[in-house]
């Protein structure tokens, strides 16, 4: 769009709001803070607007119902095609669509009913949604073949230390990094982060190609066994990384309750499967 008409629709959407959108000086210009706002809702219109065609489309294509899964955290995929085709298998007709956002995001869009459901690593989640522990693994550190620290079976943390690491991007990956610099401030010592990363596929080739140590989950590395890392546990007793499914407060709709049940029929699959409708909000800590 040329500069003009552009100019021209904006004024008259300032004037339909009666509000300035834009700060405007000789040297640039910047969104006010009822512009910030603005654009903020209006993100969540054509958001909205799009999942409404996807939805129009995926009833064309004779799906019945719809499931809007949110994943933060780089959620460990193994588990799920496992819960895809059980999902595939029990109601075909209902169609899921993921989203791979960052946790703030994905709490602000379980709010504003852009979500129906969400995995992330942590339970930090304020009021209003529901945080149900699902899947457990152990953390494991990834270390490059033919590193000195393959010498220990189990990994001290003040020898890990000594190396440096491949992290996750806080604001990427929320729930993880904070899990993983909980472990780190045990040892009185300063990590020396070589790099931050979006996703584990990413840590994992760098790991792989010697730039530093990583963190992850047992399931990752099985599920991956040519990554071309070696794992090793830590020396000292860590709780298990564990996986948050989220929805909002109050009772989940049918398709939801059900989605619930396969989730928490996957980590223990010889496990009795709970009642329609019904589902557990807890679970029993390992024993040590």
């Amino acid at each position: 769009m040329e500069q003009s008409p552009l100019s021209r629709a904006i004024k008259e959407l300032e004037e339909e709001l009666g509000v300035l959108l834009f700060a405007r000086t000789t040297r640039s210009t910047r969104l006010t803070r009822a512009g910030t706002l603005f654009l903020e809702h209006v993100r969540r219109v054509f958001a909205a607007l799009e999942q409404a065609r996807e939805s129009v489309k995926a009833a064309a294509n004779g799906f019945h119902g719809q499931l809007r899964v949110a994943l933060s955290d780089g959620i460990t995929p193994s588990r799920l095609p496992t819960l895809l085709a059980l999902c595939r298998l029990e109601e075909p007709e209902v169609e899921i669509r993921f989203f791979e956002v960052p946790l703030s995001q994905q709490i602000k869009g379980l709010h504003d009913d852009l979500y129906d459901v969400g995995f992330a690593q942590s339970d930090e989640v304020g009021d209003g949604i529901v945080a149900i522990p699902v899947w457990r693994d152990a953390l494991i550190v990834t270390v490059p073949a033919r590193h000195p620290l393959l010498a220990f079976k189990r990994i001290p943390l003040e020898e890990l230390l000594r190396y440096p690491l491949v992290l996750c991007d806080p604001k990427v990956c929320e729930g993880h990094a904070k899990f993983v610099d909980r472990v780190l401030r045990r040892a009185d010592m300063e990590p020396l982060v070589a790099e931050r990363v979006a996703t584990c596929d990413l840590m994992m080739a760098l790991v792989s190609a010697g730039l530093g140590l990583g963190f992850t989950g047992a399931a990752r590395i099985a599920a991956n066994p040519d990554s071309g890392v070696v794992a090793r546990p830590l020396a000292l007793r860590v709780p298990p990384l564990t996986t948050y499914l989220l929805h909002a407060e109050g009772q989940p709709f049918d398709v939801l309750a059900r989605f619930i049940e396969r989730v928490q029929a996957i980590e223990s699959p010889e496990a009795p499967r709970p009642k329609p409708g019904h589902y557990s909000d807890s679970l029993e800590e390992p024993a040590p």
